[in-house]
């Protein structure tokens, strides 16, 4: 069961975590030996599965995420997909490198329900030894629409 860490020596640290593909370091936040990260508990998603070059995210947006007209912030649809398409990328990262995410886009389609879970779905479109691309969608867990799209490129970095 996945859990978010509450502070900063809770993180693996940088020469522990070079040492694992970055299948292996989600795979370990999946199954909580590792923490996920702490935007996760402040954004109210966590990480629901994983496998290579696929990555979903599960949340639910509550009134702490909303904007002034009481709807769902748009930082939160781009937070979640940012968090889902690069993760997808670090499932293709290898030992010795690490990610981050260089820009990525959104296209919100419709408003999400407060309260409402939804799963954010991750997916590469291509990892090279410099860059990664994916995309991603939101999606309502219980009605199936979609809410969100999105894409993204990263650069990979090897630091071994």
């Amino acid at each position: 069961m996945p859990r978010i860490a509450t502070s900063p020596d809770e993180l693996l640290k940088p020469a522990e975590a070079i040492k694992l593909s970055g299948l292996e370091f989600m795979q370990r936040i999946l199954d909580g030996t590792n923490p996920g990260p702490p935007i996760g508990g402040t954004m109210g998603y966590t990480l629901h599965s994983v496998a290579e070059g696929h990555c979903v995210f599960r949340g639910t947006p509550e009134f702490n995420v909303t904007n002034p007209m009481g709807t769902v912030h748009g930082g939160w649809y781009g937070t979640l997909l940012d968090s889902a398409m690069a993760c997808a990328v670090m499932t293709k990262v290898p030992r010795g490198s690490v990610y981050t995410t260089l820009e990525y886009k959104i296209n919100i389609l419709r408003s999400i329900p407060l309260g409402m879970q939804v799963d954010c779905i991750g997916v590469i479109d291509h990892v090279g030894r410099s860059t990664g691309v994916a995309h991603g969608e939101i999606r309502g867990v219980e009605d199936g629409k979609l809410y969100a799209t999105g894409s993204t490129t990263c650069i990979v970095m090897n630091i071994a």
